[in-house]
């Protein structure tokens, strides 16, 4: 099937981070969007707004006629929609074309330049950023993002006229074996998703072969703390990132005030006083990568400063709610051992005298059972933690894997609560805070603003 003259597209499972980009690039195009969902949400009400047609009870009957051609309509579901969903199982049995999400976006973007960001953590904020910092170049881009930009309000970029297109390269699944990098960043290797992987090797052995797609004539830039060997064609030319060291490294770090600056050393120049946007620790590195990639691809060194400058964040990245002298509130979507401690460790360079306390939901029961110690220590690194039960996600529960499991392996002279997610207002209403994170990749997001209205009626 030719994505560019099939006339309907439907999404099972249109919910999604990532399904949501299509859909809009999809709307774009001028193509009739549907699909289904389980539950309504914040972005699905955008996307119907937008003229997708979007249902949330899982039923045939609703699938409307006019994607009901097997000659006129691409069905795209995510992994995370069982095997046996009824509508899926419809447009299969009834000679649909029917794809992953991964392999579509394989296919809209192998005729441009991709510069991939890929990572088991960092690969929505860097991938963001280096798209903010060629949109707004004379270079350009397209993107299709796994997160909703500050700055454009939105996961997907379109340029008629730049080669290159922006992908947070996602590796649930082997989804990130779909794409052919122009250039590629690849963040961070800490296993992750062993309910698909089984073994740290066979997720390791998935990122070698990855970088075994980057096409001749392109680049990997590789952070210096991974332990990787890439499996590069020949033509393929290879850099590293770090902190502190790597081609493309930090000089002169500033922290102080809310403000971080640094100049930025690449191979070929040299960009000094560089104010970051969104000033957290992490986001030097990642903010490395980003300015590797548009250096790499022809933005000045003027368009990286400005465009450094102006990032303001992506949605549930360092997502500051309140910022005032006596209070701070965000909500961050770190959900693996290395995030959270990444993003506790930020917090307490920003604010090293004051009580730092943690909201956390874990995410998924195979990954609180392959992780639960290393969760707990990260986790240690608060004052304060305040879990709440695990979000399944796609899972069924695993007997014996609770947040109770990551409770007790807490440090000893940790303050530590157990709370549902739903009393989470109730406790905080009568709870003194200083600096509070919410962090997780599930519906904890939903408590986000209820908890906002709290704190700010007790300031």
């Amino acid at each position: 099937m030719n994505i560019e003259t099939i006339q309907s597209v439907y999404f099972v499972g249109a919910g999604g981070i990532g399904m949501s980009a299509l859909i809009r690039y999809f709307l774009s195009k001028g193509k009739k969007v549907a699909g289904y969902d389980r539950t309504p949400a914040e972005l699905t009400e955008e996307l119907i707004k937008e003229g997708a047609d979007i249902h949330y009870e899982e039923s045939v009957a609703l699938i409307p006629d006019a994607f009901k051609d097997n000659t006129r309509t691409l069905v795209i579901y995510t992994p995370a929609v069982p095997a046996d969903h009824a509508e899926l199982v419809y447009f299969r049995n009834g000679g649909f074309v029917v794809q992953k999400r991964a392999e579509v976006l394989g296919i809209i973007t192998r005729d441009s330049k991709g510069l991939c960001v890929a990572g088991t953590h960092g690969k929505t904020t860097t991938s963001t950023m280096a798209a903010h910092l060629l949109y707004q170049s004379h270079v350009g881009c397209t993107a299709f993002l796994g997160g909703i930009s500050q700055n454009y309000h939105t996961n997907l970029l379109l340029s008629p006229t730049s080669p290159y297109t922006v992908i947070e390269a996602d590796e649930f699944d082997r989804s990130f074996h779909q794409l052919s990098p122009y250039m590629s960043v690849i963040t961070a290797v800490d296993p992750d998703h062993l309910d698909i992987y089984g073994t740290e090797e066979a997720y390791l052995e998935s990122f070698r072969h990855y970088t075994s797609l980057i096409q001749p004539g392109g680049a990997l830039i590789q952070h210096t703390d991974i332990a990787l060997q890439p499996r590069l064609q020949p033509g393929v030319q290879l850099y590293t990132y770090g902190r502190d060291k790597g081609d493309f490294h930090a000089e002169n770090i500033r922290i102080g005030g809310g403000e971080i600056y640094l100049d930025f050393i690449a191979p070929h120049t040299c960009i000094r006083d560089i104010r970051l946007g969104v000033p957290v620790s992490i986001n030097i590195e990642n903010g490395l990568a980003a300015m590797a990639l548009a250096h790499l691809n022809g933005a000045t060194d003027e368009e990286i400063r400005r465009g450094m400058d102006s990032f303001k964040g992506v949605e549930r990245r360092f997502d500051f709610k309140i910022k005032t002298p006596e209070l701070t509130f965000l909500s961050d979507y770190a959900h693996h051992p290395a995030e959270l401690s990444q993003s506790i460790r930020s917090m307490r360079l920003l604010y090293p005298e004051r009580k730092l306390t943690g909201i956390f939901q874990p995410h998924l029961y195979t990954r609180t059972r392959d992780f639960y110690k290393e969760f707990a220590e990260a986790l240690s690194l608060l004052d304060e933690v305040i879990l709440t039960d695990i979000y399944p996600a796609r899972e069924l529960p695993i007997p014996g894997i609770t947040a109770e499991i990551i409770y007790n392996h807490l440090q000893p002279g940790i303050t530590k609560y157990l709370c549902r997610k739903e009393a989470l207002p109730a406790f905080l209403a009568s709870h003194p805070v200083e600096v509070l994170m919410v962090l997780g990749a599930g519906d904890i997001e939903d408590y986000v603003e209820p908890i906002k209205e709290i704190l700010l009626k007790k300031e």
